[in-house]
């Protein structure tokens, strides 16, 4: 079992910025990739960034440039910096984590609001 706390997110104007993050307790050490993901009203969810254990990151194409994502291995923390906001940056953001072996599950947060405004 893993459990993840997220904290971070919040309102903010267009073109402000935000740090996510998300702190992960338990089987920590079979953990393989942390990211992010973030689902819109009416809209599927969907991946913001990933980064593994040795520290290889991807994004979505909508986010690269203004999103970073890195990870702390001793703290079990993911964190995403969020710069240059937009409006359709507004989501729930979500903390997912993989493990490194394939049968077993994939944890989530809670869930954290985005809001940017105009």
């Amino acid at each position: 079992q893993v459990q993840l706390v997220e904290s971070g997110g919040g309102l903010v104007q267009a073109g402000g910025s935000l740090r996510l993050s998300c702190a992960a307790s338990g089987n920590i050490f079979s953990i393989n990739v942390m990211g992010w993901y973030r689902q819109a009203p009416g809209k599927q969810r969907e991946l913001v960034a990933g980064i593994t254990n040795g520290g290889r990151s991807n994004y979505a194409d909508s986010v690269k440039g203004r999103f970073t994502i890195s990870r702390d291995i001793a703290k079990s923390t993911v964190y995403l910096q969020m710069n240059s906001l937009k409006p359709e940056d507004t989501a729930v953001y979500y903390c997912n984590v993989k493990m490194t072996r394939p049968w077993l599950p994939e944890y989530w947060g809670q869930g954290t609001q985005v809001t940017v405004s105009e």
